[in-house]
């Protein structure tokens, strides 16, 4: 056995259960990190940027990088950049994601976020390019996408086709909103886990902000989540399971070992696992030794609507702009980092019964706000649970002494109490002030959106 904690092997499950274990935090140390996706355009032709071209990804990286962001290479590539605990990465479509730091509050990632837009935006005038954040690309065919040379999207491209018929656009035409979100114990986990999965459908509702494919009305107001469905059912998707009272560490690591690899890491090199499991790789199937970097890598490789690392991530939103950003992380951290609200949250939704929330969901993707079965209506579900989540963040705001973070909420409680999503907007503009001409959409966007609500 190594003394490098990433290269120990791993000898048994227990060594996987403690590696989560090992993301218990005290409240005091909780933070908020928010990851989000953009796409960049040439100005001229609406051409998504690709690595190499002129404008293009690399270009965008070199420039940031001229400004102090430390750039990551891959056989002579930018692939990536860091600064100051926040990272750039681009997604196989060359999807612009800033992975930002791990702050206390929701007004410091608030303030990283508005100033990451900003200077985006600069560079994209600098260059003749836009910038867009929607949840999929409402312009572009799957066939002009332009992959970034990452050897890792290279395998994943292969192996998408095989397990359903949408992964390919998953992959390069899809842009999310993510937060990341701590927890104290196995027992924090799991209630936030379930909070988080049972709730995730209205999370998807409120921010629904993907109505357009190849420049017209595609009949969902959310397709990115739709993407998910046809995309591979082993790693995708809704997971009942976590509503069982077995659920916790370990029995997510049962559901991890027997999810296929997509490759190995090794000296800077990927190997395709050949849809291998974990427990089989454990199991001495493959020449290699399984290490704790190989944990790592696999559980980033799954995609559930809710994923449990040492933090849980929250996965069910469209991209948007700042203020849409900043509304995401004061929603969930209303509901879970308030002990008052994450009790109040889970006695509602342990009420519920599991089939029923897997059939809500399947309807949200197309009617966002206006899906309901049985006794579950998402509109009614957000305006209880924006009302929880915000005096969530006043109790906070008077423990930790600081302003309100609740003004953040202010742009999905004007939706919800409308019941209009910003895909329903778009679509209203698109066949009212358009004239059904979706580039007006992309001409509005990085002024009139990307600062909304500042």
């Amino acid at each position: 056995m190594t003394t490098s904690s990433n290269f120990t092997e791993i000898l048994n499950k227990q060594q996987l259960i403690e590696y989560l274990e090992q993301g218990n935090k005290k409240p005091e140390e909780w933070g908020i990190g928010t990851e989000h996706e953009k796409f960049l355009y040439r100005k001229d032709n609406l051409h998504r940027l690709g690595h190499k071209t002129q404008p293009g990804i690399s270009q965008v990286m070199q420039l940031m990088a001229n400004e102090g962001w430390q750039p990551i290479l891959e056989a002579e590539n930018i692939i990536a950049l860091k600064k100051d605990g926040a990272s750039i990465t681009i997604e196989p479509g060359g999807q612009f994601e800033l992975s930002g730091k791990n702050f206390n509050n929701i007004h410091q990632t608030y303030c990283e976020t508005r100033r990451h837009f900003e200077d985006l935006s600069n560079i994209c005038k600098e260059i003749d390019a836009i910038t867009l954040a929607l949840g999929f690309d409402p312009v572009r065919t799957r066939e002009e996408m332009q992959w970034m040379p990452k050897e890792r999207y290279r395998i994943m491209k292969a192996y998408m086709p095989s397990k359903g018929d949408l992964g390919l656009d998953m992959m390069t035409r899809t842009a999310t909103i993510q937060v990341n979100l701590d927890f104290e114990s196995e027992e924090d986990m799991i209630k936030k886990m379930r909070v988080g999965q049972a709730l995730q459908s209205t999370a998807t509702a409120l921010f629904a902000n993907s109505p357009f494919t190849h420049g017209r009305p595609n009949g969902y107001l959310s397709y990115r989540a739709q993407i998910w469905e046809d995309t591979d059912p082993d790693r995708c998707g809704f997971l009942p399971f976590i509503f069982d009272t077995e659920f916790g560490f370990e029995r997510w690591v049962d559901y991890l070992l027997d999810v296929p690899m997509y490759f190995i890491l090794r000296d800077g090199r990927y190997i395709d696992s050949e849809k291998m499991t974990f427990r089989s790789f454990m199991n001495g199937k493959h020449p290699l030794k399984p290490t704790m970097e190989d944990w790592e890598t696999h559980i980033s490789t799954v995609f559930p609507d809710i994923r449990l690392k040492r933090f849980i991530e929250m996965r069910g939103a469209d991209a948007s702009c700042v203020s849409h950003i900043a509304a995401l992380s004061a929603f969930w951290v209303g509901l879970l980092y308030d002990t008052d609200a994450l009790n109040e949250s889970y006695e509602i939704i342990r009420k519920w019964d599991v089939e029923t929330i897997r059939k809500v969901r399947e309807q949200v993707p197309k009617l966002a706000l206006k899906a309901s079965a049985d006794n579950l209506n998402i509109k009614d579900i957000a305006h209880q649970m924006l009302k929880i989540s915000a005096a969530g963040l006043s109790r906070r705001a008077k423990k930790l002494g600081i302003e309100d973070e609740g003004q953040y909420l202010a742009p999905i409680i004007e939706i919800a109490e409308s019941g209009i999503t910003q895909a329903e907007k778009h679509l209203q503009k698109y066949m009212n002030e358009w004239n059904g001409d979706i580039t007006k959409l992309m001409q509005c966007w990085p002024q009139a959106e990307s600062m909304k609500g500042e």
